[in-house]
C-alpha cells in the first residue's frame, strides 16, 4: 500500500512538472485535494486511470490541454453575486475611492480572475452609476484577467443570454446592454474601457497603481504560502489607500500587516500604510557629547570637505547616532523632507521621516543585527507638493573602531523615473499580451487586413475588437454551451411533463373504468389482476389493492372462476375472439346471482399475441335469465331454485 501511494504520488509530481514545462500551468500552489478531485473528474471523463497514462494522453492528444484546463478553473461566476458585499461597494467604497482621487485623475481598477467577464462588467456598471458614462470613459481604465482563454474568450464578447441576466435589474440591463436576438451585447462605447487579458496570479507580475482590486472566490483555490505570495503582489500592485474585494469565502486574518479590514463581513480590505507592523523604538546607547554642527567650523580640513561633501549630496541623507537622535543632515533632505536645523539632535521618533514615508526604526534595527545595509526597494511617498515619488532606502549600520554600533546612515535614492517607466512597461506588457491573444484566436481574419492594423496602435485596438467580436459570434451560433445543471434541468422538465402525461391517462382510464356499468378486471398473460375497477369492488366486496397483482383463479370471490378458466386461456392463445358465459354466482352481499361473463383478449394495434384478458362481469335485473347455448344459465338458475325451496325459474328459451 505504501509503496503504492509513493508511486502516485511520484507520478502525480511528473506530471506536474510536465504542464509546468510544457504549457507554464503552474498548479503548485493549488490545495492538494481540489487538485487532486478535478483531475480524478478529468481522467475519468477520458477514459484514463492513472497520473502516468493521463501525462501520456496529454502528450498524445494535444487538445486535452482545454479540456483540463475548463475543469481545473472552476468558471462559477454571475452579474452581482452576493447583493451584499456589491450594495457596500456602491455605497460605501466607491465614494470614498471618488473622493480620494482628484477630479480628473485617472481611476485604475483591476479584476483577478475574472472568468466569463460577468463581474469585471458589473465593476464597469458600478463605476459608470457613480462617475457617469461619459467620465467613467475619460478616467477609467479596468483591467479584467484570468487564466483561462476560453473564458476570456467569452468574456471579451461580452454576450449573454437571458438565464444569464435574470439576477440583474431591468433598468440596468436597458441602460448597459443591447439586446439582439435572445442575446445581451454590453455597450461597446463602454466595453473598450475593459481590457482582458491572460495573466497567472502565482507567476506573471501584477497589473500595478490599481486603486480598486476585485479577487472575489479565486484564493481558496490556493494554498497557503502561494496566498501569500499572491496578497503580495496585490499589496505591490494596489495605490496607498487602496481598496482589496474579495469573495465570501475568503478571508486574511494572518495578513492583517498588509491589508486592513474595512468590512470583515463584506470582505471589503484597504492597503495598510506599511506592512512592517508596529514601530519598534531604538535602543538608547551612551555615546560621546554631540554638537558636531557647532564643531565643523573647528574640524580638520579633510573632515571639514568630507562634510561639505555629504552637504553638498545629490541623494537625500542623514545620519543618526547609536542613541537613535539626528547627528546629521544634508541639504537635499532637508529640502525634500523639509528638515529643519533645529532638528539636530532631537530623536530620530520624534520626527516624520521617522514613519513616512518608511517605517524605519525597525530597518535600522535589522541593519544593527545583521551589522550590514539594509535597503527597502519601491518604497512610495507623496511629497509636500502633491507629487507621488518612490524611493529606494539604504540603511547602513555605523562602527567605531571597535566595533561597537556608532549610528546608522540613511539614505534616499530617487527611482520614481524609473519606476513610472517601469509602470508604463508593465501596463505596455499586458496590453500586447492581450492584443497577442486576441491576434493568435483570430489569426486568419487579421492575414487580410495586417497592412491596415499596423497603421496605427489604435487601429489595431479598435479593428481587433472587432474581427474578435465576429469570431466569438460566429462560433456562439455552432457551439452548444449546456451546462450540466442545464442538462438536468432539461431532463427534469421532461420527467415532469412525462408525468403529467401518465397522470392524465390513468385519471382517463380511471374515469372510463368507473363510468362502465359492468364489474371489470384486466389480466396480464400471467393471469394477475391489473385493473379492478369500483363496480367490481361493489359486485364482489374485494378492493382493488387486495386483488391487484393476485392470480385471478385465486380470487375468494362469490363467481365461480374454474368455469372461465378454459375461455380465458383459449382467449389468450388467439383461439377464440370472445367468450360469454352466465354463471350461478353470490354478490358480496351473500345473495345468489347470475352473472353474465364476457371475456376479450387485450389485443395490439399490430395484433400480434394478447397482452392479456379483460373480463366483463354483469349481475342480470332479478328474475332475468339466458342461455349460452349450452343450458349452463338454466341450469345455474334450477340449482339456486332447488337449493332454496322455490318453485323453479324457467328460462325464457323453455317458455
Amino acid at each position: 500500500m505504501t509503496d503504492d501511494r509513493q508511486t502516485r504520488e511520484r507520478e502525480l509530481t511528473e506530471l506536474l512538472q510536465y504542464l509546468h514545462e510544457s504549457r507554464g500551468l503552474d498548479l503548485t500552489g493549488y490545495k492538494r485535494v481540489g487538485l487532486l478531485r478535478r483531475l480524478a473528474k478529468r481522467m475519468r471523463a477520458v477514459g484514463v486511470e492513472g497520473f502516468a497514462a493521463y501525462q501520456s494522453y496529454i502528450e498524445s492528444n494535444p487538445a486535452e490541454y482545454t479540456g483540463l484546463l475548463d475543469t481545473l478553473l472552476i468558471n462559477v461566476t454571475a452579474f452581482f453575486r452576493d447583493d451584499l458585499p456589491w450594495d457596500y461597494l456602491r455605497n460605501e467604497i466607491v465614494p470614498l475611492l471618488l473622493e480620494q482621487k482628484g477630479p480628473t485623475d485617472a481611476i485604475r481598477v483591476w479584476c483577478a480572475g475574472c472568468a466569463t467577464g460577468e463581474e469585471a462588467y458589473s465593476l464597469a456598471i458600478v463605476l459608470a452609476e457613480a462617475l457617469g458614462i461619459e467620465r467613467f470613459q475619460e478616467r477609467v481604465k479596468l483591467y479584467a484577467t484570468d487564466l483561462d482563454d476560453e473564458a476570456l474568450a467569452k468574456a471579451r464578447l461580452g454576450a449573454y443570454g437571458e438565464r444569464d441576466m435574470a439576477d440583474v435589474p431591468g433598468p440596468i440591463v436597458e441602460k448597459y446592454f443591447d439586446h439582439r436576438d435572445h442575446t445581451f451585447y454590453f455597450r461597446k462605447d463602454l466595453r473598450r474601457c475593459v481590457i482582458f487579458g491572460r495573466n497567472d496570479l502565482v507567476q506573471d507580475a501584477p497589473i500595478s497603481r490599481v486603486d480598486l482590486l476585485a479577487c472575489r472566490n479565486t484564493l481558496m483555490y490556493f494554498d497557503g504560502p502561494t496566498q501569500s505570495k499572491i496578497l503580495a503582489r496585490f499589496y505591490f500592485a494596489l495605490n496607498e489607500g487602496g481598496f482589496l474585494f474579495l469573495g465570501r469565502a475568503e478571508t486574511m486574518l494572518t495578513h492583517a500587516t498588509m491589508f486592513t479590514p474595512m468590512d470583515l463581513r463584506r470582505r471589503v480590505f484597504t492597503k495598510s500604510r506599511t506592512p512592517g507592523g508596529e514601530r519598534v523604538p531604538l535602543s538608547p546607547r551612551a555615546i560621546p557629547a554631540r554638537g558636531a554642527a557647532s564643531r565643523m567650523p573647528n574640524e580638520p580640513r579633510d573632515t571639514s570637505l568630507r562634510l561639505r561633501s555629504f552637504e553638498a549630496g545629490m541623494v537625500p541623507q542623514f545620519v543618526i547616532d547609536e542613541t537613535g537622535h539626528l547627528f546629521l543632515v544634508n541639504a537635499r533632505a532637508r529640502s525634500v523632507f523639509r528638515l529643519a536645523s533645529a532638528d539636530i539632535g532631537r530623536p530620530l521618533q520624534d520626527l516624520e521621516i521617522s514613519y513616512r514615508p518608511y517605517e524605519l526604526r525597525s530597518v535600522i534595527e535589522q541593519a544593527y543585527a545583521e551589522r550590514q545595509p539594509v535597503v527597502r526597494e519601491g518604497v512610495a511617498w507623496r511629497g509636500h507638493d502633491g507629487e507621488q515619488r518612490w524611493f529606494d532606502i539604504s540603511v547602513t549600520p555605523l562602527f567605531d573602531a571597535t566595533g561597537a554600533p556608532g549610528g546608522a546612515s540613511v539614505s534616499f535614492v530617487d527611482v520614481t523615473r524609473g519606476r513610472q517607466l517601469q509602470q508604463q512597461l508593465d501596463d505596455s506588457q499586458v496590453e500586447l499580451e492581450t492584443a497577442y491573444q486576441e491576434l493568435q484566436s483570430t489569426n486568419e481574419e487579421l492575414e487580410t487586413t495586417n497592412e491596415e492594423l499596423h497603421s496605427t496602435v489604435e487601429e489595431l485596438e479598435t479593428t481587433n475588437e472587432e474581427l474578435q467580436s465576429t469570431n466569438e459570434e460566429l462560433e456562439t451560433m455552432n457551439e452548444e454551451l449546456h451546462s450540466t445543471n442545464e442538462e438536468l434541468q432539461t431532463i427534469n422538465e421532461e420527467l415532469r411533463q412525462r408525468s403529467d402525461s401518465l397522470n392524465d391517462v390513468n385519471t382517463f382510464l380511471e374515469s372510463m373504468f368507473t363510468s362502465l356499468r359492468s364489474g371489470i378486471a384486466v389480466l396480464d398473460r400471467d393471469l394477475r389482476v391489473t385493473v379492478w375497477n369500483r363496480q367490481a369492488e361493489e359486485l364482489w366486496g374485494a378492493r382493488a389493492a387486495e386483488v391487484e397483482t393476485v392470480h385471478f383463479l385465486r380470487l375468494d370471490i362469490g363467481l365461480p372462476l374454474e368455469q372461465i378458466e378454459k375461455p380465458i386461456r383459449d382467449c389468450l392463445d388467439g383461439r377464440i375472439d370472445s367468450h360469454e358465459a352466465f354463471l350461478q354466482a353470490r354478490n358480496r352481499r351473500g345473495r345468489a346471482i347470475i352473472c353474465k361473463t364476457t371475456v376479450y383478449p387485450l389485443v395490439t394495434r399490430d395484433n400480434a399475441q394478447p397482452r392479456g384478458v379483460i373480463v366483463l362481469m354483469d349481475e342480470l335485473p332479478a328474475g332475468a335469465s339466458a342461455s349460452d347455448g349450452d343450458g349452463t344459465a338454466e341450469q345455474a338458475v334450477t340449482s339456486e331454485a332447488a337449493a332454496s325451496g322455490e318453485p323453479e325459474a324457467k328460462s325464457p328459451a323453455r317458455r
